[in-house]
């Protein structure tokens, strides 16, 4: 899954490859000191030499002579090129990148489970609703030890994802180890097709939790192509049916294309309010997003944004700027800390390049990178309560009627999400007189 700016680039890439080696050797040959009398250079020709020598040596020489092709060669030269750098930079062969377009457009094949490389461990960001992983109880925070008996430890993130990914129907074993209760379990999953609605809930809450008031309640799975429209209807509808106040459920929402978590923030912030920026070595990569002009202006209702380990990335940006620009109260855990930008760019083959460029920062310049976002209102919970607010989400029940005891019993971080909003509302009610006075 993509997390950062989505921009598609075509790279102009040497005319032939072929030739810069031969030019790069016959420079070493009239120079044959060059590698060692400069050692501070780095234009890189001795070492762009270097490399084509060890390509053939191992073509000339190496045992099995169907691995030694220039193709399999260079690409595996490139993913370690990439691995090397962070964990969230790879290189990506023509079918990993079209597997990451499939991602943005909400559709692809296998566990539903969003991972990253934390702390050099594979950790499940977030297991996205109405998929095998979330149904067999895999949770944020979990680290993926074995992968069919495999162990993880020297996987790097885009073998990871290529392992857990395959055709509908398929089986695949995970051993896990949850950190918060030191247990290892195993878990016999079935891959299928994933096909995720990014815009779920949008409904008006039980009045047995809102007492006298209409507050909404949406969830955004995550940031894709259709979010941000998908997500405006939603409030649409909501207000029409005479909402005041509204619960944005983003708990383990990983993130995905930054341009949709910019425009669902165009939803609740004035035109051209700058949400999020981002700053890098090169100078380009120095941005500021702003909230886009044109959308329909909405009253400006109380808003509540929830949050836990399992928020990243876009779900970051979307709480740190609503927390920052004080328009909304976070309440939850501190999310994941995923915070920096990669930039996708296509080489002529169908392969593509994806690595860090900047990282992100809040409306008051805060970090997401390694910190998250720090709700106002903390509201931790234990791995029981965990399980049974992802068992409510993922059967849809947190609007039903008839789970209203089953909310306030299980789903805390909600009951107090619903506490500050009925609160703002109280005071507004109590102080509307008041002010109304002042004016007469």
């Amino acid at each position: 899954m993509l997390k950062g700016p989505f921009s598609l680039r075509l790279l102009v890439a040497p005319v032939l490859f072929a030739g810069l080696l031969l030019f790069t050797s016959a420079l070493r040959a009239a120079d044959p000191e060059s590698a060692t009398s400069r050692p501070n250079d780095d234009s890189g020709y001795s070492e762009i030499a270097t490399f084509a020598r060890a390509v053939e040596l191992i073509r000339q020489d190496y045992v099995d002579g169907q691995k030694v092709s220039y193709h399999d060669l260079i690409y595996a030269a490139m993913k370690g090129m990439l691995n090397s750098l962070d964990p969230h930079s790879q290189f990506m062969d023509p079918s990993d990148f079209k597997d990451m377009q499939d991602d943005t457009r909400s559709r692809f094949n296998g566990l539903g489970v969003e991972v990253a490389i934390k702390e050099g461990v594979l950790t499940v960001v977030t297991p996205m609703e109405d998929t095998p992983a979330a149904k067999a109880g895999i949770q944020a925070g979990d680290e993926i030890l074995k992968i069919n008996g495999v162990s993880t430890e020297k996987m790097n993130l885009q073998g990871a994802v290529d392992t857990l990914r395959g055709e509908p129907g398929q089986k695949i074993n995970l051993t896990i180890l949850r950190p918060s209760t030191k247990e290892i379990k195993e878990y016999a999953l079935e891959r299928k097709e994933i096909k995720v609605a990014s815009v779920k809930g949008g409904k008006l809450l039980d009045s047995a939790l809102t007492g006298p008031f209409k507050v909404g309640y949406v969830r955004i799975v995550q940031f894709n192509e259709p979010t941000a429209e998908d997500f405006a209807r939603v409030l649409d509808d909501l207000q029409k049916q005479g909402m005041q106040a509204l619960v944005l459920d983003l708990r383990n929402n990983p993130g995905g294309l930054l341009n949709s978590a910019v425009d669902v923030l165009g939803q609740f912030l004035p035109p051209n309010t700058r949400v999020v920026s981002t700053q890098g070595r090169a100078s380009s990569q120095k941005h500021d997003y702003s909230t886009p002009v044109g959308l329909k202006e909405r009253s400006r209702f109380p808003l509540v944004v929830l949050v836990n380990e399992g928020s990243a990335s876009g779900a970051e940006i979307v709480a740190g700027a609503l927390k920052d620009l004080r328009r909304a109260v976070v309440v939850g855990e501190t999310t994941f800390g995923k915070g920096s930008v990669q930039n996708v760019m296509q080489l002529p083959d169908g392969s593509a390049l994806r690595f860090t460029t900047a990282k992100y920062y809040t409306p008051s310049m805060t970090v997401i990178q390694g910190n998250g976002v720090v709700p106002n209102i903390l509201v931790p919970l234990t791995p029981d309560q965990d399980r049974a607010v992802s068992a409510l989400r993922n059967n849809d029940k947190v609007e039903a009627p008839e789970s209203v005891e089953t909310v306030k019993s299980k789903d805390l971080q909600l009951v107090r999400a619903l506490d500050a909003l009925k609160g703002v509302m109280i005071y507004a009610q109590q102080t509307a007189p008041q002010l109304n006075a002042v004016k007469k």
